[in-house]
């Protein structure tokens, strides 16, 4: 064997020198051309959800980790708490009073933690709510082109049944129907759920 090549040639296998990065965490956003009603300011992409299952998919994923790491944190809290209310009383051992049992005490601390924790819970929920809503509300989604000319023939529709010489198309600006529906390239989410939407879990 060569002297000049390494005695162990397994340190140098392909196993042995290749890095393994994770797979990466696909977006949950991409970019889609603004739409007219958009602020040109910002250029002429913005970020928009796919569609609406995929908004409502991040949408539950945002609640519910938030919701986890309230209630990890709300649980050292709790114990704390639960120590400190069933925990004898300071003086007690001024006066040579026998020291609390400590299955009583045991007893006592699950009682407390149970209490604590639901309550934390119920607030953990309204937290992730009030935190999620807001933004999600505001995420734009994409709108496709089939979805779009839909809402053009129903608009279609109600122009055919009106006479050829009727004003009305003027009025309604439906003589303009294809200028500003097939640019529509996105809307927010709130559109979607109505106004004054409320998100439900």
């Amino acid at each position: 064997m060569d002297p000049s090549l390494p005695q162990n040639l397994e340190e140098y296998s392909a196993s042995s020198t290749t890095l393994k990065f994770d797979r990466p965490i696909p977006l949950l956003r991409g970019p889609i051309p603004a739409g007219p009603s958009d602020d040109p300011s910002s250029g002429p992409y913005l970020l928009a959800f796919e569609d609406l299952p995929s908004w409502a998919a991040a949408y539950k994923s945002c609640e519910s980790k938030i919701i986890t790491q309230c209630e990890e944190g709300a649980r050292i809290g709790c114990a704390i708490s639960a120590s400190n209310k069933c925990k004898p009383p300071w003086w007690q051992s001024l006066f040579g009073w026998k020291s609390m049992d400590l299955n009583d005490r045991e007893r006592c601390e699950d009682r407390e933690m149970e209490g604590c924790l639901v309550a934390a819970k119920e607030k953990c929920v309204s937290f992730a709510k009030e935190r999620c809503a807001k933004p999600f509300l505001d995420a734009r989604i994409a709108v496709g082109e089939r979805e779009v000319r839909n809402k053009v023939v129903r608009r279609m529709v109600h122009m055919a049944s009106m006479p050829v010489e009727s004003t009305w198309c003027e009025l309604i600006g439906l003589d303009k129907l294809g200028e500003c529906e097939l640019r529509v390239t996105n809307y927010r989410a709130s559109r979607f759920l109505g106004s004054g939407a409320q998100l439900q879990t």
